[in-house]
């Protein structure tokens, strides 16, 4: 296998020129993980619940900080940026902490799906157990909120060879799994029109922070050069820009002023971003680009033909 077939390749500089609303040059949009990570959660034969032994008693308590303190922390000061999030939703987070999702609900924040529960992972599941788990977060956060999700970023970044044709086969508008672009692509799926939303893992603070153990105001930094590059590129074309976040890491005291200095710079191009949500964002796309970018590569003869994932099965 070379390649699993999930879209097609087109050079960056070449595709259809995306307009945003009100001739925007960049998208922007901030992506709060919620997220519940159970104590001593099912055992999965491809993936421990820790990466230490389960139960995990310190693990389990630093991500219980970003519930109990850092994520109203945190929406505090999306609130004085004037800033909504698009929640990434451990949907079971609707039993656990009703309060946050009420509070997030009351800020007009966009919820999708990022299955139950973080250490509930894809792996091994069957088609009826997948079935389940997509039911159940449309169901869950309708109940809970008013909204029905139109994204999926898969438990723990966790998938099967059917979970892209799944979500579109329920009418999901995007996902986040998927980190090849810059701009909204098209996702091959047997059904529906599905996007690939860009979500940085460069930027993503469990990378910066969990992984690089970056000082917080070099992170500040590399936010503020990411965004200064991706505006520039947006004039040609527009862009997007994700912050993916963690309450539990970039809410911490210690690191809160110095994220905030990079979204004041953010905020300091107003005329030139458009501050959105990602459901905002894919509709966008799919309203009044999808064709353009299916004709163009049409035309240009890039389109390999298949669905997501074909190449995976292949013997």
């Amino acid at each position: 296998m070379t390649d699993p077939n999930l879209y097609d390749y087109n050079p960056y500089s070449a595709r259809p020129k995306i307009a945003w609303p009100e001739g925007k040059k960049l998208a922007f949009w901030l992506a709060p993980n919620i997220e519940f990570y159970e104590f001593d959660p099912p055992r999965n034969p491809k993936r421990p619940g820790w990466p230490r032994p389960a139960p995990d008693v310190t693990g389990y308590a630093q991500r219980d900080y970003g519930n109990r303190v850092g994520h109203w922390r945190l929406m505090e000061a999306m609130d004085r940026h004037d800033l909504r999030g698009s929640v990434s939703l451990n949907v079971a987070m609707c039993d656990h902490c009703p309060e946050i999702i009420e509070a997030c609900a009351q800020r007009g924040w966009e919820f999708f799906s990022h299955g139950v529960y973080n250490t509930r992972y894809s792996y091994e599941m069957d088609e009826a157990q997948e079935r389940a788990v997509i039911e159940d977060s449309i169901r869950t956060v309708e109940a809970a909120t008013g909204q029905r999700i139109r994204g999926y970023l898969a438990p723990a970044l966790t998938h099967t060879t059917r979970t892209l044709d799944l979500i579109a086969e329920y009418d999901f508008w995007y996902t986040c799994d998927l980190f090849q672009d810059d701009q909204p692509q098209p996702v091959k799926t047997k059904t529906g029109r599905l996007l690939s939303m860009p979500y940085s893992l460069e930027v993503n603070d469990v990378i910066t922070y969990g992984q690089l153990a970056m000082d917080p105001w070099r992170y500040a930094d590399v936010l503020k050069r990411q965004f200064d590059q991706l505006l520039k590129e947006g004039e040609a074309s527009g862009t997007v820009m994700c912050i993916p976040l963690h309450a539990y890491l970039v809410s911490q005291p210690h690191r809160l002023r110095a994220f905030e200095t990079a979204l004041a710079h953010i905020r300091a191009h107003g005329d030139e971003v458009w501050f959105a949500t990602a459901q905002e964002i894919a509709g966008h796309v799919r309203d009044h680009y999808w064709d353009a970018i299916q004709d163009d590569l049409d035309d240009k003869g890039l389109k390999t033909g298949g669905t997501a994932f074909d190449a995976w099965s292949q013997p």
